[in-house]
């Protein structure tokens, strides 16, 4: 299985990551030229383009719809999906750009607020995933001014997106760190200790790493056990985050806890191997449940289930 599992590692982090970045560097420069509204209505054929041409894509979302509405997927469905990226991807600009004029955003649930001063004051680990829209998490840090948000991502990824938002908009770059290395680890424990907010994109693989297999929409799939088990090295709180795109210009925020590593109050630890187990068995269960919520906001175009084909 780990051969497999290196393929489709290398499959996402090799073409998917580097389209997304062409994609959103592309959709920058129709934002600054036209504006959302008439941006949006070139979507429509901007989204058809990469629908016709990009026939592994299209693949992969008729999987994934299947299996999320329980039916074989419909060509205009497969095309509603494409559409949907395209216009988070937009909104990332704008978002980038602190343009929240643009959006009606609903606070559905806020668990993070919702927790002591002790507990935010130790800094949290937030789990995302490539559902929705993450930049809504750049929100909250912005309205709080005290507040830190670092970005976990990897290598590559991390020097592509540094350099998006560098040109998007240099003001609004959040801490980018790459992961793999020590001195991420140390960067990772000063942040905390400054009552940071660590977030990374759960829901992706590599090869190298312990990759843990859960049923997911109704069959295995592996779930990366890394960021779980540094979050219980440092003995930390760990939240999802689920920013959902609901159609025109409507996000919805999602902030639930799912684990806590800290030690309890007899100072007693809670962070075994089973609690990390049960956090990411948690954490796909509740990804699961926002699939099912907001079907077309899963942007993983790849064989998320590695070959298991409807």
């Amino acid at each position: 299985m780990q051969g497999k599992t290196d393929f489709m590692s290398q499959d996402w982090t090799e073409k998917k990551e580097r389209g997304s970045a062409g994609s959103l560097r592309f959709m920058a420069k129709l934002a600054a030229l036209l504006g959302r509204r008439a941006t949006r209505l070139l979507l429509y054929p901007i989204a058809f383009y990469f629908f016709l041409v990009v026939a592994d894509a299209r693949r992969t979302s008729a999987d994934y719809l299947a299996r999320v509405l329980g039916r074989k997927a419909r060509w205009h469905e497969v095309f509603h999906h494409f559409h949907v990226f395209a216009g988070v991807l937009l909104d990332r600009v704008y978002f980038l750009q602190n343009r929240v004029e643009y959006f009606d955003i609903d606070v559905m649930h806020n668990a993070y607020d919702e927790e002591t001063t002790e507990t935010r004051a130790g800094g949290v680990f937030v789990m995302g995933a490539h559902m929705g829209s993450f930049e809504v998490v750049r929100l909250i840090s912005r309205a709080k001014a005290e507040l830190k948000l670092v970005l976990l991502m990897y290598e590559e990824n991390a020097r592509k997106i540094g350099a998006l938002m560098a040109a998007i908009n240099p003001q609004a770059q959040q801490e980018i760190v790459a992961l793999g290395n020590l001195n991420a680890m140390l960067t990772v424990r000063d942040r905390l200790a400054e009552g940071g907010i660590i977030g990374i994109l759960a829901d992706r693989t590599l090869g190298h790493e312990r990759n843990f297999p859960v049923t997911f929409l109704g069959e295995t799939a592996y779930f990366a056990a890394g960021p779980f088990k540094m979050a219980a090295m440092m003995r930390k709180p760990v939240f999802l985050m689920m920013g959902l795109y609901r159609g025109g210009n409507r996000y919805e925020i999602h902030i639930e806890k799912i684990a806590d590593f800290s030690d309890d109050e007899n100072g007693e630890r809670r962070n075994s191997p089973q609690a990390i187990d049960a956090a990411i068995i948690k954490y796909v269960a509740r990804l699961e449940y926002f699939a099912r919520l907001a079907p077309y906001n899963w942007f993983n175009f790849y064989d998320f289930w590695q070959g298991n084909a409807r």
